[in-house]
């Protein structure tokens, strides 16, 4: 291609050469034409009474997946879809820096398009020396870029163009789809995935797939194969995309991923290193309703060096607004227990936001009974109570609730009424056991943990969703412990640090701040409650 026809595909949006020491690059961006857009840009949506105020949102219009999360030279960078207003449409790489997974710092766009059309998902891996971000460049396939400067500012693209290319229309189909990728190194060699399906489910549905590439010095692949076996947890018509694979605690490995059918998704297992497999042993979602409206999206994951995962999602919308679209949710930390079951807990220093703390005591809440906590409200808040919820068989924490109730949204903790627990039997008894002995195995029954937004919002525009409810497991005299981020537009709820359930919400009413509580059926004990405002990050 000529230089000419290069030059007529590059992006519009403004892409600046930096030095290469943090002094210098600090200096640069104090005067950066860019970083003045961004803060003007917050200012100005600063007033939207549904913008979060310690979730990051993208300064400037729409934002998509996050992208190649990971962590470099002391800080942690998020890139994500984002779409500077002067292209047309055109996805670039957004970029935030953080010292705490909290308080994030604008950076200019990052990997601009060029050849491609759109720079698309993808992952990073950081290396002594550099990092380096595979993505998809959509019209072409998936490429390489790298940045070695402190705060990852400079980017130089691999290659003439993609590094593992779509197929031409006069081709003969490839085995495989070149879909949004991501690369870890074993050895010697650099090993990629590349997301997608194949159509080879029940009656020629589509499955999920994720194919496995290798090369040795990241401008020449070579397909391998499909690398997940023995997957029985993501579904017909599921695909396989934004994926990530990390290693997890001392033996497992996790395999993220968001279908645009059910959303996001994790497969555990072993990685099989001989035969370039994963053999998947456990999985479990993190959307457990549609991911439009007001729902979870894609992840994107980084291991923090302690043996846990850190994951971040996007959130769609569920009304327009003006100027901005989607949010991040807060950091997650991944981690597995000694039976390698999952655990969820929020990441970062949320408790630097810290301000104007009250204490409940603890309190019995009579049964069919609403306690409304008249010292505790907000809209940007977070919440840590424990709760015995003895024999009543719901729970539930109303939030963001007007003083008449005309908006509120429900936090819900059904005990035991869920799912029949899985056994995890030995494979010695698994492969022994008798139907007589497996049906002697104790009745253990899942807990579930619900956001209902059906009355959160009042504003005809408010897409309405069903309640996302996930199941917890909690044991006979384990008591119900939560933490519960509020902020503006975003309900957040941890539970026992076991499960995750999210979603967007859109009070209209100035006064919808209340929290009550309520015990269903029989009475409950609080045992505790602390609550929090929280500040703006952007201060």
């Amino acid at each position: 291609m000529s230089a000419d026809s290069k030059a007529g595909k590059r992006s519009k949006t403004p892409k600046y050469a930096f030095a290469d020491t943090l002094p210098e690059q600090e200096a640069q961006l104090a005067e950066n034409a860019m970083m003045a857009r961004f803060a003007e840009s917050r200012k100005s949506l600063a007033s939207d009474p549904h913008r979060p105020l310690y979730h990051f949102v993208s300064p400037e219009s729409a934002l998509n997946d996050p992208n190649g999360l990971c962590f470099w030279q002391g800080r942690w960078h998020l890139f994500y879809q984002g779409y500077p207003p002067e292209d047309a449409g055109r996805v670039h790489w957004g970029h935030a820096v953080s010292d705490d997974l909290i308080h994030w710092r604008d950076l200019p766009y990052a990997i601009h398009p060029e050849l491609e059309e759109s720079c698309y998902s993808g992952s990073a891996l950081v290396e002594d020396e550099r990092v380096i971000a595979m993505y998809h460049g959509t019209k072409l396939g998936n490429m390489i870029a790298v940045s070695s400067d402190p705060l990852l500012l400079n980017w130089e693209k691999l290659g003439d163009g993609a590094v593992i290319p779509l197929a031409k229309s006069d081709d003969e189909p490839l085995p495989y789809t070149v879909f949004d990728p991501c690369i870890w190194r074993k050895g010697a060699a650099y090993y990629a995935l590349s997301g997608g399906w194949l159509p080879n489910g029940p009656a020629n549905k589509p499955i999920r797939a994720n194919f496995l590439f290798r090369s040795s010095d990241l401008e020449n692949w070579e397909y391998l194969h499909p690398f997940i076996e023995d997957d029985h947890y993501t579904v017909v018509n599921d695909d396989g995309a934004c994926p990530y694979f990390w290693p997890i605690g001392d033996r497992k490995h996790i395999f993220l991923m968001y279908s645009h059918m059910t959303g996001g998704q994790y497969l555990l297992g072993d990685y099989d290193r001989a035969r370039d497999k994963f053999v998947v042993t456990d999985g479990g979602l993190f959307n457990f309703g549609p991911s439009t409206p007001s729902g979870l999206h894609a992840p994107s994951a980084a291991p923090d060096g302690a043996g846990g995962v850190i994951v971040i999602f996007n959130m769609n919308q569920g009304i327009p607004t003006r100027g901005w679209n989607q949010i991040m949710t807060l950091p997650r930390r991944l981690t597995l227990d000694a039976d390698d079951r999952l655990l969820i807990e929020p990441a970062g220093d949320i408790e630097s936001l810290r301000i104007d703390h009250q204490q409940l005591s603890a309190m019995t809440l009579p049964a069919n009974e609403e306690i409304v906590l008249d010292a505790v409200r907000g809209d940007a808040m977070e919440l840590s109570l424990e709760i015995d919820p003895a024999e009543a068989p719901l729970v539930e924490l109303n939030v963001l609730r007007s003083p008449e109730r005309e908006e509120y949204t429900r936090i819900a903790f059904f005990k035991h009424r869920g799912n029949r627990y899985r056994q995890r039997l030995s494979k010695t008894l698994a492969m022994n056991a008798s139907s007589a002995a497996m049906a002697a195995l104790p009745q253990r029954y899942e807990s579930l943990i619900s956001i209902d937004t059906s009355y959160s919002s009042t504003l005809p525009e408010a897409l309405s969703r069903a309640p996302e409810t996930a199941p917890v497991f909690l044991e006979d005299d384990e008591p119900l412990r939560l933490r519960v981020f509020i902020d503006r537009s975003v309900v957040e709820v941890f539970a026992n640090g076991k499960q995750c359930v999210a979603v967007r919400v859109y009070p209209a009413r100035d006064d919808s701040l209340g929290v009550s509580l309520r015990a269903q059926g029989s009475a409950a004990q609080l045992i505790s409650l602390d609550a929090w405002q929280l500040r703006s990050v952007w201060d």
